[in-house]
């Protein structure tokens, strides 16, 4: 039983490793300023919006033509 436990504890330490890793490399990320973050927000919900409609009006235009060919 306790073989069994200190290989868990390995797996552990193994982790815990592994989070620090991690935290060391977060710091090496260049992160982006809040108005760059703000900007490209807005950039991406207006293309999506953009596409939203684009693709309704395209439905909306199949539909009708699909309801004057039946």
């Amino acid at each position: 039983m306790k073989a069994r436990f200190s290989r868990g504890s390995g797996k552990v330490k193994k982790f815990f490793k592994y989070l620090k890793e991690c935290k060391s490399e977060m710091k090496k990320v260049a992160w982006p300023s809040r108005d760059k973050v703000v900007s490209y927000t807005g950039l991406v919900l207006l293309t999506t919006a953009f596409f939203a409609i684009l693709l309704g009006l395209v439905d909306f235009i199949f539909f009708k033509v699909v309801d004057l060919v039946f």
